[in-house]
């Protein structure tokens, strides 16, 4: 992943660019009617049962729309939350509350649904060693706040883009000349370039997991759409020459299954393209 300073900086762009998208020259609406020295106090208001995510988030879209509102926290990120739960007040000017009412709903919701499902994984893997992983499958533009997320629901990160880790999938290796050349290739280019990135490469079948291992500096193996039994065969050939982690066909009848086989890690894009956003409201008071 990307250092706390480059993702604190990807917050700042995605709330930049949300408020440019939703309120643009003006939220003229409430400047029709709504007085500029009106203030007024709103809640966030739970209308769903689930994990409670984005709750910073808020506070920093808050900030950045007006930083005189005064934000009282009751349920922290992270958090299980019913249905009629109260998460924070807002008060301050009307016009601010207003102006990011709408990016603070949306962000809330998406990341509230995403650590939820986050959450239901990491339940599902107790008593293994594996940990769950989210992918690059994520929404255009809201990708920080959706791995964001994935870490509140206990989950852990992937490589946040194309820059910070390497991972040569079977396009790569097809296109490369096959896996043995296109490692040999990457590690020639790190070194070229004096790049310290991590080396994941994807397997297809057995054959290409016994090619992979002929080569040194591979951090981790990517077990790519394998069963059950060839996953078991994998990990044991693997051995602690490299890290393990299974990908495609994960659901929640077959996660725990993939996590008994013994690998290190289990890969989901269902984590953040596959959810539902969770019930929220803000609403005044």
């Amino acid at each position: 992943m990307i250092s706390d300073i480059q993702f604190k900086n990807e917050l700042d762009i995605l709330i930049q660019n949300a408020i440019r998208e939703d309120v643009g020259p003006g939220d003229y609406s409430s400047l029709a009617c709504i007085p500029a020295s009106a203030t007024g106090k709103a809640k966030l208001l739970v209308k769903e049962d689930g994990i409670i995510a984005g709750v910073a988030f808020a506070k920093m879209v808050f900030e950045y729309v007006d930083p005189t509102l005064q934000i009282e926290t009751f349920i922290q990120d992270g958090t299980p939350v019913q249905k009629g739960d109260i998460v924070f007040h807002v008060s301050g000017s009307s016009q601010s509350i207003l102006k990011s009412e709408r990016v603070v709903l949306n962000s809330m919701q998406r990341m509230s649904a995403i650590a939820t499902k986050t959450k239901e994984y990491v339940r599902l893997l107790e008593g293994t060693s594996t940990k769950i992983l989210d992918t690059r499958k994520t929404t255009p533009g809201f990708r920080a706040c959706e791995k964001w997320a994935v870490k509140i629901g206990g989950g852990e990160n992937h490589r946040f883009a194309l820059y910070d880790m390497i991972m040569l999938k079977d396009n790569h290796n097809d296109f490369a000349g096959g896996i043995t050349l296109a490692i040999a290739k990457t590690k020639a280019y790190l070194k070229e370039k004096n790049l310290d990135l991590k080396i994941i490469v994807e397997a297809r079948n057995l054959d290409e997991i016994n090619e992979i291992l002929k080569s040194e500096g591979v951090y981790r193996i990517l077990i790519d759409n394998f069963n059950f039994e060839d996953t078991k065969k994998a990990v044991t050939l693997i051995g602690n020459k490299s890290l393990t982690e299974s990908s495609g066909n994960i659901n929640e009848n077959t996660i725990r299954s993939y996590a008994d086989c013994g690998v290190d890690f289990i890969s989901s894009g269902a984590l953040t393209h596959s959810v539902y956003n969770m019930d929220l409201s803000l609403k005044a008071i």
